[in-house]
């Protein structure tokens, strides 16, 4: 493959990116419940490419035309979506979510899947299908006052979504810019994370713009997203059901309602969404208006709506900062006054090395669960370091006590197994370099929590540290690690 990429003198960042396996095989942050697909290149592995494999094929041959033509418009996609283009979208669709409004279960629809995803072909393409409205629950969020909407759309709502999500996907991964990396096929958070190190790192410090957009998904203009969809895709079958999607209503606790902007966060077409928007309003700006007029260099990290933008100059900083809520304001979008700042993150000034030194709290900003700050390393030079953010660190503690609390009757083998899937998923997020402490730190409150709810079992004979960890001999849960490099297919 070197020798072939040589030959043609393609970079790797310009392969064409497309997904040949099944979605939703992901590594999620324990804490979002954000994850993102591993996925070969066109050019890589081709060993585990989804079948059948016409889709692939279509795939390809879209994500060709996709790059040959950067302006072009397509008007005609929905061809491509047959009973077998659907059946793999099925295959590519999560079975284990919770229902929607109607209450469908993967296993009551696959008793007669062919004849429903038929029906389900026939009524997209003729137009009579009917996007069904969408179930609407609500999490908290990190401050404990605010809470954050979930949409559950049903079962086949997923599909076709997912159905015009392979086909939209090709098209703009050849658009995207390399700044973002959310929900993506072969990137993923830990790409993030390590791309802002680097940069940082480069820059040796830099003045940093850390921005909240106040609730995007909610906000979401519609017109501007027709607007921006329709420079590249003008087919009106795709269209017209995307539209359906978008004023599809929201069923919550009983009332029905029809919101007139966003796109519901847990839908499978709503990430799609939001990178194509974004990618309009924020990272083409900001490449091809924003850094040819700056007087130093800059970078964007973007992963889906949290992002951060790091500058050279104090200058530009301040510059980008001002005009950042009229860009955002122009498309429908709000800046959140307290959460968007300025931070000096720069690098300490050369002061007598002491081991554990760290600057104040005031020069340190939060990004994707982890605190990034500067602190001296084991050869005493000032590094960029990242720790589990102490609110993600809270809550996760409150979630493994309220589970504790919840499933203390049940056996012992089952309780441990499920621990331990936790501790591992916490550790597989948060395990980078310079994180160790923190993960231990949660490992014993783990190990605290389940004792106390063990104790609480039965009113005699409570659970001593002695015969815990005479059980965890024979029965361990896992000990953290933490890893440098991002753990994920190569983009």
């Amino acid at each position: 493959m070197e020798k072939k990429r040589r030959e043609t003198g393609t970079r790797e960042s310009e392969r064409l990116i497309l997904p040949t396996k099944p979605g939703n095989l992901t590594r999620r942050d324990p804490a979002e419940g954000r994850g993102r697909r591993v996925a070969e290149s066109l050019e890589g592995n081709m060993a585990g490419a989804s079948k059948p494999g016409t889709v692939f094929t279509k795939q390809q041959r879209i994500a060709e035309l996709a790059k040959q033509s950067p302006s072009m418009a397509f008007t005609s996609l929905n061809h491509h979506l047959d009973l077998v283009w659907l059946l793999e979208a099925y295959q590519r669709t999560r079975k284990d979510g919770a229902p929607g409004v109607d209450g469908q279960t993967a296993q009551d629809y696959s008793r007669s899947l062919l004849d429903n995803l038929t029906t389900l072909l026939n009524r997209a393409k003729s137009g009579t299908y009917r996007a069904p409205p969408v179930r609407r629950v609500r999490i908290p969020k990190d401050t404990g006052t605010e809470t954050r909407p979930l949409g559950i759309p049903t079962l086949e709502d997923k599909i076709l979504q997912r159905a015009v999500v392979m086909a939209l996907e090709p098209i703009y991964e050849q658009d995207f810019r390399d700044c973002s990396y959310g929900f993506r096929p072969g990137r993923s958070a830990h790409y993030a994370l390590r791309a802002l190190w680097k940069q940082t790192m480069d820059l040796g410090g830099c003045w940093l713009v850390e921005v909240d957009i106040r609730k995007f998904f909610d906000t979401l203009d519609h017109g501007h997203l027709r607007q921006l969809l329709r420079q590249r895709v003008r087919d009106g079958v795709l269209l017209r059901l995307i539209d359906k999607w978008l004023k599809a209503g929201v069923l919550e606790d009983g009332e029905l309602t029809y919101p007139e902007a966003g796109t519901p966060q847990g839908g499978v077409i709503s990430p799609l969404l939001a990178n194509i928007y974004l990618h309009y309003v924020l990272d083409v700006w900001f490449a091809e208006v924003v850094q040819p007029r700056l007087k130093g260099r800059a970078f964007l990290v973007r992963y889906a709506d949290d992002f951060v933008m790091g500058f050279a100059c104090e200058e530009d900083a301040r510059r980008v900062l001002d005009v950042l809520p009229k860009r955002f304001c122009k498309y429908g979008l709000n800046l959140h006054q307290d959460k968007t700042r300025l931070v000096p993150f720069v690098r300490p000034s050369n002061r007598p090395a002491t081991d554990g030194s760290r600057v104040p709290p005031g020069q340190s900003f939060d990004f994707l669960g982890l605190t990034h700050f500067w602190s001296r390393s084991k050869q005493g030079n000032w590094v960029v370091k990242q720790a589990t953010a102490g609110s993600r660190f809270q809550r996760a503690v409150r979630r493994i006590a309220e589970w504790c609390r919840l499933n203390r009757h049940l056996p012992l083998a089952v309780q441990h197994r499920s621990l331990w899937q936790k501790l591992r998923g916490h550790f597989t997020y948060y395990g980078v370099i310079g994180n160790l402490d923190a993960l231990r730190r949660f490992r014993n409150a783990v190990l605290c929590q389940w004792r106390k709810w063990l104790s609480r079992r039965h009113r005699r004979g409570g659970w001593s540290w002695a015969r815990l960890y005479a059980y965890l001999q024979s029965h361990p849960l896992p000990f953290p690690c933490a890893w440098d490099a991002p753990r994920v297919a190569s983009p």
